[in-house]
């Protein structure tokens, strides 16, 4: 094994993660929120970072509503609820046209779409329709949790005195019910991203808040999209800042070194 296998393997993680459309969305949008959060509102290098990624993410959600077009029009599976399938149905009617007025907007910022005032109306109702959304898979988690959590219990006690970690399906339960309280921990800090987009209380979720949760929304996001390589993308980047901060005390002693620009006398 040489030096080079293991930076290879972790870049390998690195390219195949990056690949994912809805992976480069997600770092995207943590750029856009975590600009936003620099920001403040005030105008700068960091808010015209952020108008810029955020109308850059709109282009990966060309046609992205026809996911959840699809997802309300299949059926649900057999056993669920009436009222947790009403809220599914719900929950993906809500994102759909989010995601199809989302475009609309997209049109209007680059210039497609010439009604200036009726694009900003048609964003704002885009932007009540994600939070809706958000609303509605905050509720499904909830629900589901509690499932799970009497679910679990029904099996704890089947299996008495045996260890419950050794069970095969018990740990499946808790691998769910985990994604499902990161889920919900997700959907709640969307609906106060959306609020405060939509500036539904300015005084109390200004743009730092609102930056904030977004920048952590979006980290969530990402870890969702598939968490191992999530993770190895996070201590890559660790390892390349590591190595950048050692680098940087010597070259600049070395800089310190060379005689300055300019100054040099001519003979």
């Amino acid at each position: 094994m040489t030096s080079l296998d293991m930076p290879r393997a972790k870049l390998s993680l690195l390219v195949l993660y990056l690949n994912k459309a809805e992976a480069r969305d997600k770092i995207c949008r943590a750029i856009q929120y975590g600009s936003k959060f620099l920001s403040n509102g005030e105008p700068g290098t960091a808010q015209n970072i952020d108008k810029s990624t955020s109308l850059a993410r709109k282009v990966f959600r060309l046609f992205k509503f026809v996911n959840d077009l699809h997802a309300l029009i299949t059926p649900s599976a057999q056993g669920t609820p009436l009222p947790l399938i009403l809220l599914g149905k719900s929950k993906n009617a809500l994102l759909s046209t989010f995601l199809f007025l989302d475009q609309i907007v997209w049109a209007g910022r680059t210039g497609i779409y010439k009604n200036k005032e009726r694009a900003e109306l048609i964003g704002r109702i885009s932007l009540f329709c994600w939070m809706g959304s958000s609303a509605s898979t905050t509720l499904i988690e909830l629900a589901e949790l509690g499932r799970l959590s009497n679910s679990m219990k029904k099996l704890e006690k089947e299996l008495k005195g045996e260890d419950k970690y050794k069970n095969p399906q018990y740990l499946v339960k808790v691998r769910q019910f985990n994604e499902r309280l990161i889920s919900l921990i997700k959907a709640s800090m969307d609906i106060v991203v959306a609020t405060g987009l939509l500036q539904l209380a300015p005084k109390k979720v200004t743009p730092r808040v609102t930056g904030g949760f977004g920048f952590v929304s979006s980290l969530i996001s990402c870890y969702q999209v598939h968490n191992l390589m999530f993770l190895q993308f996070i201590l890559f980047f660790f390892e390349i800042f590591d190595f950048l901060i050692v680098l940087y005390f010597p070259l600049k002693s070395f800089l310190q070194l060379l005689p300055p620009l300019g100054k040099s006398k001519v003979v």
